[in-house]
């Protein structure tokens, strides 16, 4: 793979304001969910300054609880928080600053105490001429030849890739064939890259799903929502729609989702597509129990999927007629997600009786309502 641009990560940065910090609490929070994956791995966190990063203090600080292997950090030259909390040096005796790619390769954290790894502890590694940070050659690219060598060495990448570069980074993931727990928008599920990858249960959700709060560079221009500046002057913005994607097992994925809303009785509550042999759920919870055909229901679905529980469909194979196009992502979305239902007017339902009572006539004495609905992930329950 050739080597990125330099000006390539920085112009998406700047651009798309890329740059979101997590908090160690929301770390902490999922990836208790996956202690025995990590240990005896070597962890890769490939868009993080080893400095500033969370989710290196987290392996950093639970290193030997883990039991890890090795970690290693890199982090990107453009980033807007190195050395902005920490003066160092790196193992050359020169200042850590802006402008450069930095690389953390290490293989034991010592601690002072003998009992737990300290902040203390943590700082003098960093320090290390011996264990500690190094220049890399090139920018720190994820995606540069340099970064790439270090992602075929690991064995799980964590990290908060660039929202913007989202697609490229999970293309990178699978291309190595890697095993990963990153976060992203809930947007995401609905690419054409992407959801195909959800389909054939190659992706999945974690654990969390929802609102997150992120630490953002002092140039961010403050919003009219979801932003803030906290006591020490430090710029805060959250999102509703975040969650984790990965390929890791976890208990909550073969949790069994509730059902309790009945299909049969309640047809009129649960419309068929135009284009798809599908009846339409409105929510995650109306679900029904008794209804083992194809069901097209919100995104949001796919934080609850139970793959013992339930199949995700591909859409391009329950078109209803050839005039449908095919569809990358595997969804019903767009001008093709359409329901016709149709309602009796008052004079129509005065004279209905006077006409034959033929499926046409009654039709045509109804007025259509045709209405599209947001994008839809088709299921279909499994039989226990």
């Amino acid at each position: 793979m050739a080597k990125a641009k330099n000006s390539s990560l920085n112009a998406a940065s700047v651009a798309k304001q890329d740059e979101f910090y997590t908090r160690y609490e929301d770390i902490q929070e999922e990836l208790n969910h996956y202690e025995k994956h990590f240990k005896g791995k070597t962890i890769l966190c490939n868009c993080d300054d080893p400095f500033e990063s969370n989710f290196c203090k987290f392996f950093l600080r639970n290193f030997n609880y883990l039991g890890l292997k090795r970690l290693i950090c890199t982090s990107y030259v453009s980033s807007s928080v190195v050395g902005t909390q920490m003066t160092i040096f790196d193992y050359m005796d020169e200042p850590v600053r802006r402008g450069h790619g930095y690389v953390m390769d290490i293989t034991e954290v010592p601690m002072a105490n003998g009992r737990g790894v300290s902040d203390d502890d943590i700082e003098k590694l960093l320090k290390s001429k011996k264990r500690g940070v190094k220049k890399l050659e090139g920018d720190g690219d994820f995606r540069s030849e340099e970064c790439i060598e270090y992602l075929k060495q690991a064995d799980v990448v964590v990290t908060n890739p660039p929202f913007s570069l989202f697609r490229e980074y999970v293309a990178l993931l699978m291309e190595y064939e890697k095993q990963f727990l990153i976060i992203g928008n809930q947007n995401n599920i609905t690419y054409k890259e992407i959801f195909p990858l959800i389909q054939q249960n190659k992706i999945w959700l974690g654990c969390k799903f929802g609102d997150m709060a992120f630490r953002v560079p002092d140039y961010y221009e403050p919003r009219e929502t979801r932003f803030w500046i906290d006591e020490t002057g430090q710029k805060w913005r959250s999102f509703g729609t975040i969650c984790w994607y990965t390929n890791l097992d976890h208990e909550k994925r073969h949790e069994e989702l509730v059902l309790y809303r009945h299909y049969y009785g309640h047809e009129e509550d649960y419309p068929k597509y135009d284009n798809y042999d599908a009846i339409n759920v409105n929510k995650v919870s109306e679900i029904p129990c008794d209804y083992f055909e194809n069901m097209a229901v919100p995104i949001t679905y796919v934080d609850k999927h139970n793959p013992e529980q339930f199949d995700i469909v591909d859409a391009n194979t329950i078109r209803t007629n050839d005039e449908t196009p095919l569809k990358g992502h595997g969804l019903i979305k767009d001008k093709d997600a359409v329901i016709t239902t149709y309602e009796s007017d008052e004079e129509s339902e005065k004279t209905l009786d006077m006409v034959a009572e033929e499926q046409q006539t009654y039709l045509a004495s109804k007025q259509a309502s045709k209405r599209i609905t947001y994008a839809r992930i088709v299921i279909r329950r499994k039989q226990m």
